[in-house]
């Protein structure tokens, strides 16, 4: 009797598996073909656009840029400088740091010159840790340190959105860089329709390149595999998923790295959540569930062009930290707005976004572990053919290969920003090698999170930073917004 439970169940999940991987092949097919036709029709839109027209008009929504700060001494002026360059008008630009144990406070102050000021804070979010200071420097007036107690980056955020002036903020990883046209293209999209709420943007690796004053002055791949392993997945998740998603306003995560947001619609929601680590992903589920029940009307979208450059872990140890913390991250959002979980009142979002999210992204490492146990077990009661698990094999590892050479064929026909041949033919290998150890070593990792969860969901995470190629400031290389 038990012989025969056994044999039924392995049975049964194996007809499972193969149902599973139909579905994600499918969804992530299905999202790669919107993508290689809404991405080059977006494109073909954004040329007949006159930046340079833009950046000079008084007519362009002013914005706040966001910057949490833990620890980011290696990274954190470089950053900044590459903020006040940027290509626009009226923008301002808020330091939060966090209670930063290293000489992240001194390294900003002392690069930019900044004196403690009186500054008033109208606090329209709650906050938790104490503001200590803000910190100004006239030569540089677009800029603002806020000197907080650790509270963790949603609520380093939250201070600076009280702090902030503008009616739309931009919130940034305090180890990221932004194109100098970027928040054009943000401030664009929330001009050219007016129910715009939030705006993602594209985050690339900017490991290996050269960076001189802010800018990347070459681009170049990094040297480790790692990291390289990481350029092809940016551009499967953010060019094949996030526009599949965007496209029917289903999109559920505007990443931490770069994202915009129109702050009356944020406040509404009561700012980023405390106590998660998946502040990012919890204000959009928090926007989508707010807007759908007050019944406005409301879009919230994905830009693949205003571009963010990161720096991606390049150790397996930080790489293992940053995926287990996404992990615990989506599991804590999707359990926060477990409502909207396949009710139709949310329509796409919770039909259809949120339980593939659930059931492929939260559940899918789980399921891949089991697979790898029950692989041997279903041999071993004669319910395998080698021949039949041979050839799915290979049928879901050339759709792996496809989805992501399909991706950087996408980034190649549009935006070509690795010039050189000998470039993507390197990254076109790592998006085969991928499949073959890469991929399984991140389902471990996200397995982690799974099993770890209760543990590590209320940490802001740490991560080893690299110094950028920098140049010292010089006053000459900012563009600073009018007070």
């Amino acid at each position: 009797m038990l012989q025969y439970i056994i044999y039924k169940t392995i049975l049964y999940f194996n007809m499972f598996i193969i149902v599973y991987v139909t579905i994600v092949s499918v969804t992530n097919g299905i999202q790669m073909i919107i993508s290689m036709i809404s991405t080059p029709a977006y494109l073909r839109k954004a040329k007949f656009s006159d930046i340079n027209l833009y950046s000079k008009s008084d007519n362009m929504v002013p914005i706040s840029i966001l910057v949490p700060a833990y620890n980011e001494e290696p990274t954190i002026v470089e950053s900044i400088k590459s903020l006040l360059s940027l290509n626009y008008l009226t923008y301002e630009v808020v330091v939060i740091n966090d209670g930063s144990s290293d000489g992240t406070l001194n390294a900003v102050i002392n690069a930019f010159n900044l004196k403690k000021i009186t500054y008033p804070i109208r606090h329209k979010i709650g906050v938790n840790g104490k503001v200590h200071g803000v910190y100004y420097n006239p030569e540089f007036p677009s800029l603002r340190l806020v000197d907080k107690e650790n509270g963790g980056k949603a609520d380093a955020l939250n201070t600076g959105i009280n702090v902030s002036r503008y009616p739309y903020f931009a919130s940034i990883d305090a180890d990221s860089l932004l194109d100098s046209d970027a928040l054009i293209r943000i401030a664009m999209s929330f001009m050219e329709y007016k129910y715009t709420i939030a705006v993602g943007g594209m985050v690339r690796v900017a490991n290996g390149s050269r960076i001189e004053n802010g800018k990347i002055v070459k681009l170049e791949l990094p040297k480790k595999s790692v990291a390289r392993f990481q350029i092809v997945e940016y551009f499967r998740a953010f060019l094949v998923g996030r526009v599949g998603w965007s496209v029917f306003n289903s999109l559920l995560i505007i990443s931490g790295a770069f994202g915009a947001f129109q702050k009356d619609a944020v406040l509404k929601v009561g700012g980023y959540t405390t106590g998660t680590i998946g502040e990012d992903m919890e204000l959009v589920l928090k926007l989508h569930k707010y807007m759908r029940k007050m019944k406005y009307k409301y879009k919230i979208s994905f830009l693949p062009d205003p571009i963010c450059w990161t720096q991606a872990p390049e150790s397996i140890k930080n790489l293992y930290g940053q995926r287990r913390r996404w992990h615990i991250g989506l599991i804590d959002s999707l359990s926060r707005n477990r409502e909207m979980f396949l009710n139709p009142k949310f329509g796409m979002l919770g039909v259809l976004a949120m339980p593939y999210y659930f059931f492929f992204e939260v559940m899918g490492p789980l399921v891949e572990a089991l697979g790898l146990v029950i692989i041997p077990i279903s041999y071993f009661f004669g319910l395998l053919s080698v021949e039949f698990f041979i050839l799915f094999f290979m049928v879901t590892t050339i759709f792996g290969v496809i989805l992501s050479v399909g991706a950087l064929a996408i980034e190649e026909y549009t935006f070509n920003k690795y010039t050189k041949l000998s470039d993507v033919f390197i990254l076109s290998l790592y998006s085969i090698l991928e499949n073959f150890g890469y991929r399984q070593m991140t389902v471990i990792f996200r397995l982690a999170g799974i099993i770890r969860y209760n543990k590590y969901k209320h940490a802001w995470g740490k991560m080893k930073r690299q110094e950028f190629s920098a140049t010292e400031p010089t006053h000459s290389h900012f563009k600073n917004a009018p007070q």
